[in-house]
């Protein structure tokens, strides 16, 4: 496999952090996804292989809850909403996967939000 694109290359690493880490019932995963526009994150058990809860950009009312426009604060909002939706189902611990991206920018701000609505990880 030819390495030389940049998403072979964050795959490779992806796949890399996935032979590390993976998600149980009581400590699900939070996997995050960057797309160009959007950003995405899942809880996800790998045991059982369900997703326990998602949050996404494009979900309605994520754009209008940041105070200001810009994709780092809709991420951080995104991490917020994921982690209340955690709390919800009792999940307050979580191992994060950053999908092979760097650790900054959008899906740091991710984690942060994350971070602020009580997950610990």
């Amino acid at each position: 496999m030819s390495t030389s694109n940049g998403k072979a290359r964050r795959v490779v690493r992806h796949n890399r952090l996935r032979s590390k880490i993976s998600g149980t019932p009581q400590r699900p995963r939070l996997a995050v996804y960057r797309s160009i526009s959007h950003i995405y994150a899942q809880l996800i058990d790998d045991v059982e292989g369900n997703t326990i809860a998602s949050a996404s950009s494009l979900e309605t009312g994520i754009k209008t809850q940041g105070e200001e426009s810009g994709k780092i604060p809709i991420s951080k909002v995104v991490g917020e909403s994921i982690g209340k939706k955690a709390k919800d189902k009792g999940i307050s611990e979580i191992v994060f996967d950053r999908g092979g991206y760097k650790y900054h920018g959008r899906v740091k701000a991710v984690a942060d939000g994350a971070r602020e609505a009580g997950l610990k990880f």
